[in-house]
């Protein structure tokens, strides 16, 4: 049986590193975004915008069997955020029924924003997900696009996302960056390699016929205080200096949980923070 072919709308950082890892296992793989030319070898280029409601001339005519909408916001406010991932769905979905296709499932990437709990309670695919900020609220009005489609779909909430280009917290922690220690901050990572790597066990599993559920949660196996993951990054990081004073109070404070998605088989490399970032350490030591 020939291997199954996915389209990633919004082919970019976590895209590609999908695309990476479904190849070698010949999968045909698809790539949307504007410029193709930064697309990993061997992914089929589709030049397009998706903010542009037009079929773009380089959709695939055949059959595609599974869809991934990985989009990126190009202005962070709320109508960038409603562009991106709104109405950006909305013309993906558009544009596979234009051409006939029907996709066997969609995977909607989305974020851990949705949810508004801001006292350091575990939060799970069943908890409410109620945000107060407009980028939650947004990406919550995108999920109920996604799973009102006439397409199974699944909803991947990842969390922090860090690796390679995306280390701004070991440069803020190396210019004196303080958080407040009391109330907990809480805060939920994922390696950018195993938020590929959850999508690509996702889209396996259902190759194979193991029932999905609607939702997952993409994290890592250890929500932590962000004051304790800025005190291992300055031991590691040889910082000595910092000024309490001006220690940052965000808001926002929740631990996810991955047992959903554990509990499918899936297990996520960089198990915390420390695995993660001193692979990001040894890589980049400077």
């Amino acid at each position: 049986m020939a291997a199954p072919s996915v389209l990633i709308a919004g082919c970019g950082d976590i895209g590609g590193r999908l695309a990476s890892q479904l190849l070698p296992e010949d999968w045909t793989v698809y790539g949307l975004r504007r410029n193709v030319a930064k697309l990993p070898e061997g992914v089929q280029g589709i030049s397009a915008d998706l903010f542009d409601p037009r079929v773009p001339v380089q959709w695939p005519e055949g059959q595609i069997d599974y869809l991934v909408y990985c989009a990126t916001p190009t202005v962070r406010d709320e109508a960038g955020y409603r562009t991106a991932y709104v109405e950006g769905l909305r013309h993906v979905l558009a544009w596979t029924q234009r051409s006939g296709q029907r996709p066997k499932r969609l995977l909607f990437v989305s974020s851990s924003s949705v949810y508004g709990q801001q006292e350091g309670e575990w939060v799970d695919e069943t908890s409410p997900a109620q945000a107060s900020g407009f980028s939650g609220q947004v990406m919550r009005e995108a999920e109920q696009l996604a799973l009102g489609s006439a397409l199974p779909a699944s909803i991947v909430r990842l969390t922090g996302i860090y690796g390679p280009g995306r280390s701004d917290l070991m440069k803020r922690v190396r210019q004196g960056y303080s958080v407040a220690i009391d109330p907990p901050l809480y805060g939920n990572r994922i390696h950018a390699d195993d938020a590929a790597g959850l999508l690509a066990f996702l889209l396996k599993a259902d190759a194979r016929g193991v029932h999905l559920d609607d939702c997952y949660i993409g994290v890592d196996d250890a929500p932590a205080p962000l004051s304790e993951v800025v005190a291992w990054m300055r031991e590691r990081l040889g910082v000595t200096q910092w000024s309490d004073e001006h220690s940052v109070r965000r808001a926002g404070s929740k631990r996810c949980s991955n047992a959903r998605a554990k509990g499918l088989g899936w297990l996520p490399r960089y198990a915390s923070y420390k695995e993660g970032y001193e692979a990001l350490l040894v890589a980049n030591p400077g």
